[in-house]
């Protein structure tokens, strides 16, 4: 491993947030000029232009071969994106959680994690595969332009009328500028991202054979994390802001797209279809659907994911890199580890949130009774 493969990595992962926020900046103002709301913002062109580096890797790495870090790096990053970036996002503000995102994002995110354990039971995800997959992502697209077609929000209009001024022929000169500024923003952050993803597969292969760790750990770990940042960043500074349904909707439905464009698009262009190893079938992708279904009562609680609940989400994700590690090495301790967290960690965070969750729900039907 020399000096230039961590050069690469780093310039790997700078263009890929350079690229993402780019991207994110320009498709932001233009669902903005159209009037769509802050949620479906999150959910669809924020969580579409932040997942980009992870499809832009993922396609990269089927092409090349390296199927395991394609695979590796869509789990990873969803693991990542609800452990570590609702997490901290929570940790820095408690995030209020839209009723959308309760009765339908979230089960729609568990649903497809369950369908990825489905297809991928035989080892392979293939064109069919791959076929069903993209067109799942197209669905759920239509589903959320529908839904914000159906709640009529005109008050980002409203605001970008009265930044902009109205849409006449004394600013039409300008709007033009505007969407040739954001248009110029889209296809640079693309470029960037393409560029990014290419430097930061070749450099986590080369790591991944100077240290002797399987692709699918990479793939996990540095390329996961890596292709999340644009997530984190986004979701912190829109919790800063005051923005939270951007920051919980970017998180629910960047899974979603990793999951349906993002392993899709790259089953129908590797040539031979994307293989899923023993370890990913039998606990990572499993890890993947047990935080998506965590999600559901702690949103339930108060609809409102508080710090302390943000504590646990960012000290299970540590748990998990640090199971990661031992299974890595063929520690000792990994037995006594894995033990611990089944049968004494994780029973006792789901009765606390059990608890909880019914305390407030109790809360909320007296406060509601007459």
């Amino acid at each position: 491993m020399s000096l230039v493969t961590i050069v690469l990595l780093v310039m790997g992962l700078v263009l890929l947030v350079v690229g993402a926020e780019a991207l994110v900046r320009g498709a932001s103002n233009l669902a903005s000029s159209l009037g769509i709301s802050p949620l479906i913002i999150g959910l669809t062109v924020v969580a579409y232009g932040t997942s980009a580096p992870e499809l832009a890797v993922s396609i990269q790495s089927s092409l090349a071969g390296q199927i395991d870090i394609a695979v590796g790096n869509v789990v990873g990053s969803n693991i990542f994106n609800v452990l570590f970036i609702l997490g901290l996002s929570a940790i820095v503000a408690p995030l209020v959680v839209a009723q959308q995102l309760i009765r339908i994002d979230v089960p729609v995110m568990i649903g497809v994690s369950i369908l990825t354990l489905v297809l991928g039971s035989d080892g392979t995800l293939g064109l069919g595969d791959g076929l069903l997959l993209t067109a799942g992502a197209i669905a759920y697209t239509l589903l959320q332009i529908v839904q914000a077609r159906q709640e009529k929000d005109d008050s980002v209009r409203q605001e970008y009328e009265q930044e902009y001024g109205p849409d006449d022929r004394a600013t039409q000169s300008k709007g033009w500028k505007l969407w040739l500024t954001n248009l110029g923003l889209i296809f640079g952050g693309v470029a960037l991202l393409i560029a990014g993803s290419h430097f930061l597969v070749d450099s986590a292969i080369a790591i991944a054979q100077a240290l002797g760790v399987s692709e699918l750990v990479i793939g996990l770990t540095i390329v996961a994390a890596g292709t999340s940042l644009p997530e984190l960043a986004t979701s912190v500074v829109a919790t800063l802001k005051g923005e939270r349904d951007i920051a919980v909707g970017n998180v629910v439905g960047s899974n979603v797209f990793n999951i349906l464009a993002v392993l899709g698009l790259a089953s129908l262009t590797s040539p031979v279809g994307l293989a899923v190893s023993t370890p990913a079938v039998r606990f990572d992708i499993p890890v993947m659907i047990a935080v998506a279904i965590a999600c559901l009562p702690i949103f339930f609680t108060g609809s409102v994911i508080s710090r302390w609940e943000g504590f646990v989400f960012v000290a299970y994700y540590i748990s998990y890199i640090a199971f990661l590690g031992l299974r890595a090495m063929q520690h000792g301790s990994l037995d006594v580890f894995s033990n611990v967290m089944l049968l004494f960690v994780i029973p006792l965070t789901m009765v606390t949130l059990f608890a909880v969750g019914l305390n407030k729900w109790r809360s909320s039907r007296r406060s509601a009774s007459p």
